[in-house]
């Protein structure tokens, strides 16, 4: 889920509790925000495509699977999932942008369905930088030179690094949620109780009893996150079992563990990542053209998008989409997160 940066943590304060939702926050609309009406057909979640193929290439410390769509001489699109959730979060949003011309690549994270580490050595590191840098060199494996990004939660955290530290290889971005960069510093000043139980589940993997919790339960601990961050969103089973096939990988817990115990700096990250996280702490601004979206029923913590409006200082928009759009924005809202893509790339 975002991270809890400090300009997050007051807007967190509204939080409330009802029914299932964990929390829903009020919205303030920008000047440049743009209100978009989806229809229910858009967030139902009944029906059950797949994509054709996953292929997979070694790069860096990983051999990735991803899907791929669209003409391989189309302009690149890489689109980037969060937890717990996987590539079928694009599983629409992907056939739309290649039927425009685009060349669509949807990895899986590290930790997720077919990517696997090559080494047995490796650390098994969730950081921010860290994901940020799988996906450089896997541009570089594909000799993708620039490609315009997409993302949510953990996705969108990770097109908002690489666009700050490598805006040469980002034509353009489309975040959910705006802007997610965090540090371990920012994240050692306590919220109030209400905010705090929001990150419920990152205290509960600080312990050893969260990480056994989270390996013994994960296929109903992520259902249930499912239901927190999208209240409104009527998913089948199909739909989630398809994508909790990508919670079996081997190191998913392991990788998912390390990244909420990294950010409250309970666990150091590597070395070679160290400078990259200075510059992230920093709270870099983001030049490259962006557009940002926010869902009306998102359940999951996410910051108001007037508090980070400033960070983007190229060509920029904000989309509220309405009709009960939760967290899970490309999967719930295929349409307009296609949409935004397309338009982004046309501000590049």
């Amino acid at each position: 889920m975002p991270d809890s940066i400090n300009t997050r943590r007051r807007a967190l304060l509204r939080t409330t509790i009802a029914g299932v939702s964990l929390m829903e926050l009020g919205l303030s609309g920008l000047v440049r925000a743009q209100s978009s009406d989806t229809a229910a057909s858009t967030k139902a979640a009944t029906r059950v495509t797949s994509f054709e193929h996953i292929r997979q290439v070694n790069a860096g410390a990983l051999n990735i699977g991803y899907a791929e769509a669209g003409p391989r001489t189309g302009p690149v699109v890489i689109l980037l999932h969060g937890w717990p959730y996987d590539i079928y979060s694009f599983v629409e949003v992907a056939p739309m942008l290649a039927s425009a011309g685009y060349r669509v690549i949807v990895p899986y994270l590290r930790g997720y369905g077919t990517t696997r580490f090559l080494s047995a050595d490796t650390p098994r590191n969730g950081q921010q930088a860290v994901v940020a840098a799988d996906i450089i060199a896997l541009m570089d494996a594909l000799k993708i030179d620039k490609a315009v990004l997409g993302g949510f939660d953990w996705g969108a955290r990770t097109v908002n690094i690489m666009a700050a530290l490598w805006p040469e290889r980002c034509k353009a971005m489309v975040s959910v949620s705006g802007y997610l960069i965090g540090s371990q510093q920012a994240n050692k000043a306590p919220l109030p109780p209400k905010a705090e139980l929001a990150w419920w589940y990152q205290f509960y993997f600080a312990t050893e009893r969260g990480q056994a919790g989270y390996e013994a339960n994960r296929y109903d601990f992520n259902k249930l996150i499912w239901r927190l961050a999208s209240p409104t969103w009527n998913f089948d089973d199909a739909t989630y079992d398809r994508s909790a096939e990508s919670f079996k990988n081997p190191d998913h817990v392991a990788v998912v563990i390390h990244n909420y115990r990294w950010r409250l700096g309970l666990v150091n990250g590597e070395p070679q990542y160290d400078e990259f996280e200075k510059r992230l702490a920093m709270g870099p601004t983001i030049s490259v053209p962006t557009i940002t979206l926010e869902g009306d029923a998102n359940g999951a913590p996410h910051p108001d998008p007037a508090a980070y409006a400033k960070k983007f200082t190229g060509k920029y928009e904000h989309r509220n989409i309405g009709g009960g759009i939760g967290h899970n924005l490309p999967q719930e809202a295929p349409k307009a997160f296609a949409d935004a893509v397309i338009d982004v790339a046309r501000l590049a």
